[in-house]
């Protein structure tokens, strides 16, 4: 079955923005955010953004002190040429829904081995320089904008 081109990123962050950055498994370079596809064309963009989180850090996006916040922004970018071949033939672009999950400076972190092998917390800016995607790094960067809104 071909994926949707269809997905979210999810920036992870504790109160004092400190950017959970996961390493994709079978490639040590590569510094990521959480990232998912739809498992299907109508599922709601919250739940795609929660399930993923939960899938790839153990982490309950709706738990004690944490929060979902949709950034109501949108990147669309061309498929890599290594992931092309998931998606039906010619479907060449994505769209990416942006997300921020603040959580507690002591959340507890279990990986997906199937899909990264470390994780590490950075503070926001160095986080947004060892990002291997630029939409990552551009969505950290905003990382202080969004949080804000977040103080009551």
């Amino acid at each position: 079955m071909a994926k949707i081109p269809q997905s979210v990123l999810v920036v992870i962050h504790t109160p004092q923005l400190q950017v959970l950055l996961l390493q994709r498994t079978g490639q040590p370079e590569f510094w990521q955010s959480v990232t998912g596809s739809k498992d299907f064309e109508d599922e709601d963009w919250a739940a795609v953004a929660a399930r993923e989180v939960r899938e790839e850090t153990g982490i309950d996006a709706h738990g004690p002190g944490c929060h979902l916040v949709d950034w109501q922004l949108e990147n669309i970018y061309t498929i890599y040429p290594e992931w092309q071949h998931r998606y039906a033939p010619g479907v060449w672009h994505n769209t990416e829904r942006v997300f921020g999950l603040e959580v507690p400076s002591y959340t507890c972190v279990g990986l997906n081995p199937r899909e990264h092998t470390a994780f590490a917390w950075h503070a926001w800016h160095e986080a947004a320089d060892r990002c291997a995607a630029a939409s990552n790094a551009e969505a950290i960067l905003l990382l202080p904008r969004f949080a804000s809104s977040l103080i009551v």
